[in-house]
């Protein structure tokens, strides 16, 4: 039975520090990891030969469950690397293999290091605004490595804490030196760091499967039924929009288009030679679509096998192109041929509602479970202070405002409410009490110590906005607080919680950035 909308949770990111969201209960994640792994081990598809394939060349056992979760090359914040540490968690109860997809296929974003005094770009290559994807930036150079770590520790050594940033940016410049790539040294940089924490799971720059035939098997079925497919996503959205009342049709993605000779397909086709990027689409010649290339037309069958796969990595090949998954088939393709969890953050979770419809309608079987987490660690000195609330101070002044007259402004109102409306008397009465009203204003004393403290609030708030910026670098951190992150979902996901969990409840008031 296909799921509402509606019993999806409404996910938000906590307000309060060290606070976490899993979703659903550890040991409900454990129960559907080992139950998709029994559905999708056994499912009677052409693609699941195509799992196995993938998964071997991956090195995951067909034997041991997989729990993964996926995120850009970018300098994510701790709500993002908080599915991090929950892989670790439940692949340690579940004794099962976890796996880190690094999407390098985005348009760059958040690529700056930010602490609450400086922002600086990760990488001195000048193109972030101009490349089509991220995979075509460049490591920084190590100079430009030297920079960062002397304008970082100019800051850290006023604060009371060691940030991990210090120890990612020495191993960055040590992976800038072995690799060109900036998504590869990001990756294997933050890997690292994260094995130093005490995390274990595979990670993967995810361009390396584009030219792979399992992947290429997948994307020629989905070529090859495109206007099948197309009417199962472009429903499922219009389902989503209405659902959430949606009135932008590119939200929370565009339809794909459909005419009788032509159909988008749910891919980017990326120029390798010239680093620019179009939406794929296939053209329909004689009942069978095709991708056509600079005139050069590849016929698509309904085979999902080796041959067809191998065939239309040689075409691509030849023409110097690839055929790189958007946002939905990304995690389409890891559900159902690579992973059997799959970890999102709330973005993720709330389109990943989509495909589950279309893994239902399209390919036939009941979507295998996917699991939403996050999580809040701000900057460490907001840790313990309260945060200035300016719109409390703004109705306060309201307040005293309209009080400095005492009760002269009342025995005013009152004259007015007794002359005839659009009188020249209740008119003139009406321009005096306003006029005493903002003299009042202008000399009282509480007004002049309640604009100070608004003054010096605002002040205080602009300063607090880095500090409570829950989307900093998580190496930003200590060590310590990290650990202690990692420790709650350990704890969360043990066999035995006889404490209390520190688990925020999925629909609690929050900060309204999402992952």
């Amino acid at each position: 039975m296909m799921q509402e909308f509606s019993a999806y949770p409404d996910w938000k990111a906590p307000a309060e520090d060290s606070a976490l969201v899993i979703w659903p209960q550890p040991d409900q994640i454990v129960r559907d990891t080992l139950d998709n792994h029994r559905r999708l081990s056994t499912w009677d598809s052409p693609l699941a030969d195509l799992r196995r394939s993938q998964r071997q060349m991956l090195k995951l056992s067909e034997d041991r469950p997989v729990i993964a979760s996926g995120h850009q090359t970018e300098l994510f914040h701790p709500g993002v690397w908080a599915k991090l540490a929950m892989i670790d968690a439940a692949a340690r109860r579940l004794d099962a293999d976890s796996f880190f997809a690094a999407v390098d296929g985005d348009a760059p974003k958040h690529l700056q290091l930010r602490w609450p005094e400086n922002s600086l770009p990760i990488t001195d290559d000048p193109r972030p605004a101009a490349a089509h994807w991220c995979g075509l930036l460049d490591a920084p150079s190590a100079p430009h490595v030297d920079r960062l770590k002397s304008a970082l520790q100019n800051s850290a050594q006023r604060w009371s804490f060691a940030p991990m940033a210090m120890e990612f940016l020495d191993d960055l410049g040590q992976q800038s030196l072995r690799t060109p790539a900036l998504s590869a040294a990001l990756t294997a940089a933050m890997y690292r760091l994260d094995w130093s924490l005490g995390l274990r799971h595979q990670s993967i720059v995810t361009s390396r499967l584009w030219m792979n035939q399992p992947y290429l098997a997948f994307v020629h079925h989905l070529l090859a039924n495109a206007d099948s497919f197309a009417h199962v996503y472009n429903q499922t959205l219009a389902e989503f929009r209405d659902a959430h009342g949606i009135d932008n049709p590119g939200r929370p993605m565009p339809d794909l288009h459909v005419s009788p000779d032509q159909c988008e397909a749910p891919f980017w086709l990326d120029d390798l030679a010239a680093q620019t990027r179009i939406r794929a689409c296939v053209h329909r010649q004689a009942d069978q679509w095709r991708l056509v290339l600079d005139g050069d037309a590849f016929p698509l069958s309904h085979q999902a096998d080796s041959p067809a796969a191998e065939a239309l990595q040689g075409f691509l090949h030849q023409h110097h192109v690839r055929l790189s998954p958007r946002a939905l088939t990304l995690t389409l393709f890891l559900r159902l041929l690579v992973v059997d969890q799959f970890v999102h953050g709330i973005g993720g979770g709330r389109y990943e509602q989509v495909n589950d419809r279309i893994i239902q309608r399209f390919f036939g079987i009941d979507a295998p479970a996917f699991c939403v987490t996050t999580a809040t660690l701000y900057f460490p000195a907001a840790v313990g202070r309260q945060r200035i609330c300016i719109p409390c101070l703004a109705h306060e002044g309201h307040r005293l405002r309209h009080a400095v007259m005492g009760p002269a402004k009342m025995q005013m109102v009152d004259q007015i409410q007794g002359l005839p409306r659009r009188s020249p008397q209740r008119q003139e009465i009406f321009s005096q009490m306003h006029t005493r009203r903002a003299e009042a204003v202008r000399i009282h004393p509480s007004i002049r110590t309640w604009q100070q403290r608004m003054d010096d609030a605002i002040r205080q708030s602009a300063h607090d906005r880095a500090m409570f910026d829950r989307e900093l670098f998580y190496a930003i951190q200590p060590k310590e607080r990290l650990e202690g992150l990692i420790g709650k979902y350990a704890e969360a996901f043990a066999e035995t919680r006889g404490q209390k969990l520190e688990i925020r409840n999925p629909n609690d008031e929050s900060s309204p950035n999402d992952e």
